[in-house]
């Protein structure tokens, strides 16, 4: 057997090495560059619509976290009705009483309490400006919606009230409104709060409704604690 099939062959026979530093092999005609371009703007809009899904969920998370905080905060409510609250003192008449339970009793009636107040301050000026202040303590999930209740109990026992806008509420925070309605009297100024722990209302005769808002917020503080 022959070894001429072992000799080498002449370098020129040999092929060229293949430069891999070069443009890489394209595979058919598409265009590496163009294919881009038309990913481009769909991959940022897609970015664009996760950042957004993103946030919402985050800002609905926040919404859920604050939301639960205040629960916590104002759950644990306490009202009391001390001898004397704004310059007012107490008027502990069978009278005064029979009205006071009257307007608890109606409140309690419409909304589920553990427990409820009623009472009657005088105006020690003026006895025609006594203060009638009704309400109670529970876990109230929607404070705005049941101190629109009890404006409604209040339309039903003395006429619609006019006017009801929201005012301050102090620095138990929740929602206070005032308005006016109709009396036996004439008009007089109604004013109410609910926080997610509480809710009362008064009747302040002989005020016009910013006074009776001020006045409100004050016996709130006398009349309100929380643990």
């Amino acid at each position: 057997m022959s070894d001429a099939h072992l000799t080498e062959r002449p370098l020129a026979d040999e092929p060229e090495p293949i430069d891999l530093t070069g443009e890489p092999i394209r595979l058919g005609n598409r265009d590496p560059q163009g294919a881009a371009r038309r990913r481009g703007p769909r991959s940022r809009r897609g970015r664009i619509a996760l950042t957004v899904l993103l946030a919402t969920g985050l800002a609905g998370v926040g919404a859920l976290g604050v939301a639960g905080w205040r629960v916590a905060q104002q759950k644990d409510a306490r009202l009391a009705a001390p001898a004397t609250v704004a310059g007012l003192q107490r008027d502990d008449s069978d009278r005064a009483r029979s009205t006071a339970d009257y307007l608890r009793d109606g409140l309690a009636a419409d909304i589920d309490l553990d427990r409820s107040l009623g009472v009657v301050y005088r105006d020690p000026a003026d006895d025609k400006r006594s203060v009638l202040l009704f309400g109670g303590t529970t876990l109230l999930w929607q404070p705005e919606r049941d101190l629109d209740t009890l404006f409604g109990l209040m339309a039903d026992e003395t006429g619609k009230v006019t006017g009801l806008r929201e005012v301050p509420a102090g620095r138990f925070g929740g929602v206070m409104k005032c308005g006016t309605t109709s009396g036996d009297g004439g008009d007089f100024a109604v004013c109410g709060w609910a926080d997610h722990g509480s809710v009362a209302m008064a009747m302040l005769p002989g005020r016009p409704v910013d006074a009776a808002g001020d006045l409100m917020r004050r016996i709130r503080e006398d009349v309100q604690s929380r643990s």
